[in-house]
């Protein structure tokens, strides 16, 4: 079978690789689609906190086999596949930080969600990470539930009250999924911000938010404050690992509001920020890392009720074959929103 992996900087190759044999407690899933996520391009192109080969953690397909122990699945299932769980009985769950525990971060599928063939382990099986689709969701639209639970998680650590102004910094396919869950949690004026014009464009277009040039720190910086009445936003959401968004997140944020880091840095990227201004301003600023099964089962559940639409956010396909031009075309964003991987 043939799988996408990262070969060297800047370089994908797509290879073929033997089919994972399936164990007692294991299923073999037939991908039929799996979107290209932002960590993807790090990996490719930038330095990637962690150090990983593997390509796509989006993946939804149908069950082509199954081991002998498995339950309440069957072959011809359709399914979407989570790449991490968690184990639920340590320090890190107790408390409700599921993506830190030492099964989350190690827990994975093999050998990649973009692969013809994607083994789901014994631990993933039993511990929530294969999960049946409503009959009424499409692949297409079940490779967006991972980034998807991944907002909503990022927007959980914060209460958004009605009224409330919100400004997405980076308007890509999860900027805009942000800035659309803000709007279902009441939110007054939602505005995106970003330097891609094309971006831009499609979010006026599609999802009725007001947008904001962000080609200079201070013309942001103005934008907002004409949008909130001089004060700021009550929540930033820097949605891009660009440091100058993150920069100017204060700037934008009203005293005593908030500021969510959603964006994937680089590794070991530093920056120097004025801290006696997020001190003097009360600013809450809080990171968000991936998502719990909790989420995608809530990505699931709005998807499926149609309460969120996200099919329009989907500009490319592509199938395997085509990695490499599938991932130059989500990086280089010309015209690009959520590019999928189909088979």
């Amino acid at each position: 079978m043939k799988a996408a992996y990262v070969s060297g900087r800047n370089k994908v190759s797509v290879g073929d690789v033997d089919v994972p044999k399936v164990g007692e407690h294991e299923v073999l899933v037939r991908m039929r689609a799996c979107g290209i996520c932002g960590s993807d391009l790090e990996k490719v192109y930038g330095t990637y906190m962690m150090v990983s080969n593997r390509l796509g953690h989006e993946p939804a397909g149908i069950i082509s086999e199954y081991g002998r122990s498995v339950e309440g699945f069957k072959i011809g299932d359709r399914v979407f596949v989570h790449h991490h769980v968690s184990c639920n009985a340590c320090h890190y769950c107790w408390h409700g930080k599921f993506t830190m525990c030492d099964l989350y971060q190690n827990s994975n599928i093999e050998p990649c969600g973009l692969s013809e063939l994607i083994l789901v382990p014994k631990m993933n099986t039993i511990k929530g990470g294969l999960t049946k689709l409503p009959d009424d969701l499409s692949f297409e639209q079940a490779a967006l539930i991972e980034p998807l639970a991944c907002c909503i998680r990022g927007l959980s650590k914060f209460n958004i009250q009605k009224g409330d102004d919100v400004v997405v910094i980076g308007a890509g396919p999860t900027g805009l999924m942000l800035a659309i869950l803000a709007k279902l949690s009441g939110a007054g004026k939602v505005a995106v911000a970003d330097t891609n014009r094309f971006r831009l464009n499609f979010a006026e277009k599609h999802f009725d938010v007001d947008i904001l040039n962000a080609s200079s720190e201070t013309n942001l910086v103005k934008a907002v404050a004409a949008i909130t009445e001089q004060r700021g936003a009550d929540l930033t959401i820097v949605a891009t690992g660009n440091p100058k968004a993150l920069l100017v997140s204060p700037d934008v944020t009203r005293k005593g509001g908030g500021v969510l880091i959603f964006g994937i840095p680089n590794k070991a990227n530093t920056i120097a920020c004025d801290m006696a201004k997020i001190y003097s301003k009360e600013l809450s600023v809080i990171p968000s890392y991936a998502s719990s099964e909790i989420e995608i089962n809530q990505a699931i559940r709005m998807l499926s009720l149609r309460q969120i639409k996200l099919e329009s956010l989907i500009s490319h396909r592509f199938e395997l074959e085509r990695i490499v031009e599938a991932l130059e075309c989500a990086h280089n964003a010309k015209d690009a929103m959520k590019v999928l991987i189909t088979s």
